[in-house]
């Protein structure tokens, strides 16, 4: 690794331009509603755009709509270092998610530019597609768009994803022009607000992410049998609820027995006929598990399958189980983990090793390039919500190991 230059990126700037992206779109409330393809993304889209040529960067829309800003390197026909994340939000967003990753990405070129550096390899910056919904963007640069199946990507604004696109500059006929590869792209470093306590409770400034968890994600069906809660006997019972209890607790004992640590939930539930006096005839539940380890969660799920047919068994019910999601884990790159870890060292900020339970772009982006990400703190945890908070000096110091963990890559990669 090399000595870390005096760069620093300009602190009030950087926050400024948070807080002025945080208007469009923001609600009475505080909340931020920008809608992937909504009127308000489409201004938030604008001004981004602005920001960039205004940094010095040449703009350009693919075909998933995803903005890509470069700026040029010194080494004609070098892969690009990539940085960027998304400004989508939820219908009840805060100020960060997505956003921190984008602005800082733009802070970093507007720092290159006006100390005269330049980097050996292009510097992109890239503002992703629908993120919060579909990650049709990221989808599209890892070549993992369900082309056949439009519906799958089908807009929280309501209209079809193909008319959403052109109207951003897009395309659905030519998305598998957006997609990427290691030959044009040598790494992407995604800097996100954590969106978990973690960092906060143990009082660490940065987080170098070891890789996007995959996840499973199931419907299970339990079917017992109506009755009536006062005449059927305790022992005669086929109780689909009482089912669900057990299969909730074997949920959380696999997740707890595992070594790595994952994570599973069950977050959903219906009960019918849901009558005090019923005693319950079918229960549907989720069941969502998360971790880094591939073999962890298949693990897990055959686990589980075992749990549920016992279940089955001891309350004379039947359990049904239907596959809704499976996405295979993402790892970050070990050069780029260490590069994060050795500028978090250097800026002396204290920093800790984690893994990304929630999904990013960068988990499709790894797939076809190194890929890490670094993450800064959310207070309490909280996010998706108006009371997400990271503090301005707290979006500096990502910004920071961002511009220096970039800095050194374009050291670090053959061009």
């Amino acid at each position: 690794m090399q000595v870390l230059s005096v760069l620093s990126v300009n602190h009030s700037r950087l926050n400024a331009s948070i807080n002025r992206l945080a208007r469009v779109g923001q609600l009475p409330n505080g909340d931020i509603c920008r809608l992937a393809f909504s009127a308000e993304d489409l201004q938030a889209r604008y001004l981004v755009q602005q920001w960039m040529i205004e940094a010095g960067m040449s703009v350009r829309t693919d075909a998933a709509g995803n903005i890509i800003g470069r700026y040029a390197g010194s080494v004609e026909d070098a892969p690009a270092l990539a940085t960027g994340s998304h400004i989508d939000t939820v219908p009840s967003g805060g100020c960060y998610d997505g956003v921190l990753g984008v602005l800082a990405g733009i802070e970093v070129v507007r720092t290159l530019r006006e100390n005269n550096v330049r980097l050996k390899h292009p510097l992109e910056v890239i503002v992703f597609t629908d993120e919060e919904s579909s990650m049709i963007g990221s989808q599209a640069m890892a070549g993992t768009v369900v082309l056949n199946a439009p519906e799958r990507y089908q807009p929280k604004v309501g209209q079809p994803i193909e008319s959403c696109l052109e109207a951003i500059g897009g395309n659905w006929d030519e998305i598998p022009s957006a997609r990427r590869s290691r030959d044009d792209m040598a790494a992407f470093v995604e800097l996100h607000v954590e969106q978990g306590a973690v960092l906060e409770h143990t009082q660490t400034e940065i987080g170098v992410v070891q890789g996007v968890v995959g996840m499973l994600r199931q419907m299970i069906t339990i079917k017992g049998q109506a009755n009536h809660a006062g005449t059927t006997p305790m022992d005669m019972r086929q109780d689909a609820l009482v089912a669900a209890a057990q299969v909730i607790l074997a949920v959380k004992q696999i997740a707890l027995s595992m070594p790595s640590q994952p994570v599973a939930t069950v977050g959903y539930l219906t009960v019918a006929p849901n009558a005090v006096n019923i005693v319950p005839g079918q229960v549907e539940l989720s069941v969502d598990m998360r971790d880094l380890s591939q073999d962890c969660l298949d693990t897990m799920m055959s686990r589980l399958l075992r749990e549920l047919n016992q279940i089955a068994a001891d309350t004379s019910t039947e359990i049904d189980v239907t596959p809704v999601l499976c996405v295979q884990p993402t790892p970050a790159a070990p050069l780029v983990q260490k590069t994060i870890e050795f500028v978090a060292q250097e800026l002396k900020l204290s920093h800790r090793y984690m893994p990304s339970r929630a999904g990013h772009d960068s988990l499709e982006i790894g797939r076809i390039t190194d890929m890490g990400m670094i993450f800064v703190p959310s207070q309490e945890g909280l996010s998706h919500s108006s009371a997400e908070y990271t503090s301005p000096e707290q979006c500096t110091q990502g910004a920071n190991v961002l511009l220096h963990t970039l800095l050194q890559l374009d050291a670090a990669y053959v061009c």
